[in-house]
């Protein structure tokens, strides 16, 4: 078998894609009150208040016991299902 010759990379590709999504797709303005809401809602916290967060041991303490148990409960439930399915397989 003889091997074709790639005339173009994929980079070519990707750029010509590009161009082609560039033309045939409009830019879309957001309605003005929508985007105002949002900014209403979505606020960015201080550094202060970031860094008094961080410092609360006790809380942060909480949250990574909390996710750990998470995590060890989700791994003994997956262990369970795999011998379970394993144990149907044998039978």
């Amino acid at each position: 078998m003889t091997k074709r010759k790639q005339t173009h990379t994929t980079e070519e590709d990707i750029q010509f894609i590009e161009a082609h999504l560039a033309g045939t797709l409009k830019l879309v303005a957001a309605p003005s009150d929508i985007l105002q809401r949002l900014r209403a809602r979505i606020q960015m916290p201080s550094r202060r208040e970031i860094a008094l967060r961080l410092s609360d041991w006790r809380r942060l303490f909480i949250v990574f016991g909390g996710v750990m148990s998470g995590l060890l409960l989700l791994v003994t439930i997956a262990r369970m299902f795999y011998y379970l399915a394993e144990r149907k397989n044998t039978m």
